[in-house]
């Protein structure tokens, strides 16, 4: 579903990205994990269009997408979930809902997808009428997915779900994620809990210093010793 082939990417002189390549399947969940400033959420803003490569391509669904416009982006099934929710405060959880709707996809099966958001998220239901603001963290977080799943996304990008959240709040919105992706929805992450995160997805890349330096199936990614003992804490018995 998507192809990174190589991207560099800059902000101003200052590089960010080196020969970054990966792979994501339809309707896998694939992490990319790293330390901060490692150049995941770079990564990200790349495929989104937020930012454009200098060099390298992407591709989404076999179509070239580095040189199209965001909103097209979105158009063809591309949703992102952005590290620190991004919502609109002043407005209400339906405004805000409804501000992801804006794709001809989304407005048309509109009603049905508010329905499923609610499903996943009774507590946004009540509390439609209220100031996104006024919601707390983890209500703010629900809401950046609700947005998100409303323009009928096929591939979802999430940018650190559980930052800033209780233990008990991030297990309920990996619930969510894995329940999406059980719906048919592909699935990138990037998430500073490298443990959450790999008992989550199916597969994982390392980014380090701008530069993929690992990749390969969870199973394996939790038993290697460079990943045990620089992001898990522990180290390989």
């Amino acid at each position: 579903m998507l192809e990174i082939e190589r991207i560099n990417v800059s902000y101003a002189d200052l590089q960010a990205l080196w020969d970054v390549s990966f792979r994501v399947q339809e309707k896998e969940i694939v992490a990319l994990l790293g330390p901060n400033g490692a150049g995941k959420t770079t990564t990200l803003r790349a495929i989104t269009g937020l930012l454009r490569p200098f060099a390298g391509g992407v591709k989404f669904e076999g179509v070239a997408v580095e040189k199209m416009a965001i909103h097209r982006r979105v158009e063809m099934g591309i949703s992102l979930v952005p590290e620190g929710r991004g919502l609109f405060p002043g407005m209400t959880v339906l405004e805000n809902l409804e501000l992801g709707a804006f794709t001809a996809k989304g407005r048309t099966c509109k009603d049905q997808t508010l329905e499923q958001v609610y499903q996943l998220f009774p507590i946004l239901k009540n509390r439609r009428k209220q100031a996104a603001g006024t919601l707390s963290g983890g209500e703010q977080q629900m809401l950046a997915i609700g947005r998100g799943l409303m323009s009928k996304p096929k591939l979802l990008l999430f940018d650190e779900p559980s930052w800033g959240l209780s233990p008990l709040v991030s297990k309920l919105i990996y619930d969510v994620i894995r329940q999406i992706n059980h719906f048919g929805v592909t699935i990138l992450l990037i998430e500073q809990n490298v443990r959450m995160a790999l008992e989550l997805a199916h597969r994982a890349y390392v980014v380090e210093n701008g530069r993929i330096v690992k990749q390969g199936d969870t199973r394996s990614m939790l038993d290697d010793q460079h990943i045990r003992e620089a992001y898990l804490g522990t180290e390989s018995a």
